[in-house]
């Protein structure tokens, strides 16, 4: 059982570290796209999208940076994915623009570096 929970909170930690990067890609993509092409811009803008990768790195954050700070005792990656998410939602916040971007490209890189120093502190 215990196995399982663990091999679930991984699961969860390397989810997190993929959807940081998809993030990343997205937000970089959408800049290129809709700034330089000008292709795009409804669907990449769309505050949705933002929304829901909010939620889902809330969600996946939170759930796997508390299951490894309960494991191995360790508050780091808690307060560095903390910060990152704070970033994200300032994002959010900040409406279109460099300053999303930039804003959101830190917050990310904080969650995925969280979730790595997670998997590593678990070890």
């Amino acid at each position: 059982m215990r196995s399982a929970i663990i091999a679930i909170r991984d699961r969860l930690d390397r989810a997190g570290i993929i959807l940081s990067g998809l993030c990343v890609i997205h937000c970089l993509l959408g800049v290129l796209l809709v700034g330089v092409l000008g292709l795009g811009g409804e669907a990449l803008l769309s505050p949705a999208i933002h929304r829901v990768g909010l939620a889902l790195a809330l969600t996946v954050g939170l759930v796997s940076l508390s299951f490894g700070m309960r494991r191995h005792g360790r508050v780091g990656p808690l307060v560095i994915g903390g910060l990152g998410l704070s970033l994200m939602a300032a994002a959010l916040a900040a409406g279109h623009g460099l300053p999303e971007a930039v804003l959101t490209v830190m917050g990310v890189s904080l969650v995925a570096f969280a979730h790595i120093r997670n998997l590593r502190a678990a070890c």
